[in-house]
């Protein structure tokens, strides 16, 4: 008989192995802590430091009291990466190496900022949490607001989501001057791709200026060969696509709007332009720490690393198996990039996996050896193979691939499965079922 396969089942009640961190309600006021950290060059550790880094394995501990200059700290799915941000950002605070508004972190969604701050409010003393943790483009947004002048932008811009940026652009049709990209049949057929295709420029750090250089170097080289017609069709495609980003640029400008893409990129192009407001930035933030670096694009990343220059006190973490953006222009090439940039950057693996089973853990390696070898355990050297910190399961439960003819099937067997489990008094108190999309369920 097959073993069964293996339930999440509740996860109040597994057992806490022993090198797990330990969840911290508030760390008591740390003894002589004082906000500016450069009145106090020397005495004892302050009170709770214990505390904070009580329960760490010797991974996370190396990353948690990583000192100056960059770190890259690798962390695989389930090796406590968050424990090892708010851990540090508190480490930093406690240690009196910075103050806590001097110190700038970063993550992809709302939802994660909100967990970091709320852990980070948990471990630091009331009154010291007015860290910087936010998203990319919260964090762009705040800067292009702040230095709207410098930027030609008025101060109360407006920010136009995906569906209005469309709406925008039809609104705007016929002072693009499309041809190619504006079919008589339906004028607004293309309006969506546009739409992306601006998006993916400003995500690649590409502007308008370069999108018209390189427009203009295929019309030479269309017009060197008359004979090639498929190079002047592409040709006069590009230099169409050129024309219309620089009006569409031009048109936000005129209305007082950015769009999404230019959160990050207006962001970037002040602290590239503008000698005193990148001196004040990188002056505010002595410490940078930036979550799922694997996700960033080439315009977060060029931002990160100007906006850490001065102090060169970057930590980044990141695991590129876990990437879900790279239909956004997010690239194993960041990490290997940030390798390369700082040759003297500090590397810190996290393999021990507190979340899954060991049959779990292999069943999911054996699948990702399949994107080899454009991966980073691959080409940095890095041994990332997960290691369980759970003990095997005692029933022998392992993982089971099943296949069905259809979707119904699939549906039926499952619940079929669970009916028989109940009956049989042998089903966990809670079970999940997860699904690819909500259509599916």
């Amino acid at each position: 008989m097959a073993p069964d396969p293996i339930s999440l089942g509740d996860p109040m009640s597994r057992p806490r192995t022993r090198h797990e961190p330990v969840p911290l309600e508030q760390i008591p006021v740390w003894d002589g802590f004082l906000v500016d950290p450069r009145s106090t060059p020397s005495g004892d550790p302050p009170a709770g430091l214990d505390a904070l880094l009580g329960g760490l394995n010797p991974e996370q501990l190396r990353a948690v009291t990583h000192g100056d200059g960059p770190v890259l700290v690798v962390a695989g799915a389930g090796t406590g990466k968050t424990q090892v941000i708010t851990r540090r950002i508190a480490w930093l605070i406690a240690t009196r190496r910075a103050r806590p508004s001097e110190i700038l972190a970063l993550t992809f969604t709302e939802k994660a900022a909100a967990e970091m701050q709320v852990r980070v409010d948990q471990l630091v003393p009331y009154g010291y949490t007015d860290t910087t943790i936010g998203t990319f483009h919260a964090f762009g947004d705040r800067l292009i607001r702040e230095y709207a002048l410098e930027l030609g932008l008025p101060s109360d811009i407006r920010v136009l989501s995906r569906a209005e940026t469309v709406i925008f652009l039809r609104e705007h049709l016929f002072a693009f001057e499309l041809e190619r990209y504006r079919p008589l049949g339906d004028p607004t057929r293309f309006l969506g791709a546009l739409a992306t295709l601006f998006s993916r420029c400003k995500d690649e750090d590409v502007s308008v200026e370069a999108y018209r250089a390189h427009a203009d170097r295929l019309l030479a080289a269309a017009a060197e060969s008359p004979g090639d017609a498929v190079l002047a069709e592409e040709a006069a495609r590009q230099a169409e696509l050129a024309r219309a980003y620089g009006r569409y640029q031009d048109l936000l400008e005129t209305n007082g709007c950015v769009d999404f893409g230019d959160q990050v990129a207006l962001a970037l192009r002040l602290v590239r332009t503008s000698p005193a407001a990148r001196a004040e930035i990188q002056a505010r933030f002595r410490y940078v720490l930036v979550d799922e670096f694997q996700d960033t694009n080439r315009a977060q990343s060029e931002l990160v690393s100007l906006v850490a220059d001065r102090h060169r006190n970057l930590t980044v973490v990141g695991d590129d198996d876990q990437s879900i953006y790279r239909f956004r222009g997010a690239a194993i090439s960041n990490i290997l990039g940030f390798r390369d940039r700082d040759r003297g950057a500090r590397t810190v693996v996290l393999r021990r996996n507190y979340r899954s089973r060991p049959a779990i853990l292999e069943a999911s390696h054996r699948m990702i050896q399949f994107n080899d070898p454009d991966r980073l355990e691959v080409q940095a050297g890095n041994t990332t193979r997960l290691v369980a910190e759970r003990a095997t399961d005692p029933a022998g439960r392992t993982v089971r691939l099943e296949t069905h003819p259809s979707g119904r099937d699939e549906a039926d067997r499952i619940a079929t499965e669970i009916a028989a489990r109940i009956a049989a008094g042998t089903a966990p108190r809670d079970m999940a079922i997860l699904v690819r999309a909500n259509g599916h369920a």
